[in-house]
């Protein structure tokens, strides 16, 4: 295969220039859909957030914005005017912007090819006015199309990157493209995070292997990137979804959102150079 797609970020000095007060950017990806990216993209900047740090989260899934949804900010609007757009404000330290702002109604498909869809990223990139910000996680759409390569063609200084998985093989063996399209582009990878990663009942609280365990951190070992941690499976993570609240802002203290809550702890120290 031509290997020539796979050059690294052009000099676009916009982007440059309206990202320069950005302190670290981090890319959220898996190599396929279903396994939670979103999810954690959502929770990771929300838990950030809380600590008190600015933080905005860009959400460049096109064809499938569930960003707002999780957030339950479907209803707002963001601002523009001659020199740019202004995103959304989800709390006094988190804004997003998401393609879902400017659909129709969340039944509406974007149906575009790849030249406009880089076109969207790349004015999203220019003109979103983020101002200071410690973080801008950026949730990707599954795979290694299109719009990742965009990103890691239009940022020149990615922090990290960030690959969500499952358990089962078929995800395992995605991830592992995932890990290699980031080595290929020279994205730095933070680390594997093992999603719905087994299960304990609530009604008799036997643990069960539902869709497996410890494959992403077999994977992580056999690739040599950081494994940050696992995320059981949990009904809390679920509703809360549906509900518009990340569940790392419930007062439960689940082993899911503990677990999340040590994951985060380790992409802050990477981002810090702890």
């Amino acid at each position: 295969m031509n290997q020539t797609i796979y050059k690294l970020a052009d000099d676009n000095p916009k982007i440059t220039k309206n990202l320069q007060k950005i302190k670290h950017k981090i890319v959220v990806m898996s190599g396929k859909g279903g396994v939670g990216k979103s999810t954690v993209a959502v929770n990771l900047a929300y838990d950030l957030s809380m600590r008190g740090v600015n933080v905005g989260l860009l959400d460049v899934d096109l064809h499938g914005p569930s960003t707002l949804k999780m957030l339950d900010i479907e209803e707002g609007q963001v601002k523009g005017d001659k020199e740019g757009i202004f995103p959304a404000e989800v709390n006094p330290h988190l804004k997003v912007m998401s393609m879902g702002f400017f659909l129709s109604s969340e039944e509406t498909p974007v149906i575009w090819r790849g030249p406009v869809k880089m076109g969207a990223i790349r004015q999203f990139l220019e003109e979103v006015h983020w101002g200071e910000l410690d973080y801008l996680i950026i949730d990707m759409p599954p795979g290694t199309g299109d719009e990742p390569l965009s990103i890691a063609q239009l940022i020149p200084d990615i922090t990290g990157t960030i690959i969500v998985t499952t358990p089962q093989d078929v995800a395992l063996l995605d991830s592992k493209k995932a890990v290699n399209f980031a080595k290929i582009l020279k994205m730095p990878v933070i680390g594997i995070i093992e999603n719905m990663s087994g299960f304990n009942c609530p009604h008799c609280d036997e643990y069960i292997d539902l869709f497996k365990s410890g494959g992403g951190e077999k994977a992580a070992r056999e690739l040599e990137v950081p494994f940050l941690g696992k995320i059981p499976l949990n009904q809390e993570i679920v509703v809360c979804c549906d509900d518009g609240k990340p569940f790392v802002a419930s007062d439960s203290k689940s082993e899911s959102t503990e677990s999340f809550k040590e994951i985060v702890a380790k992409i802050e120290d990477f981002a810090n150079g702890n």
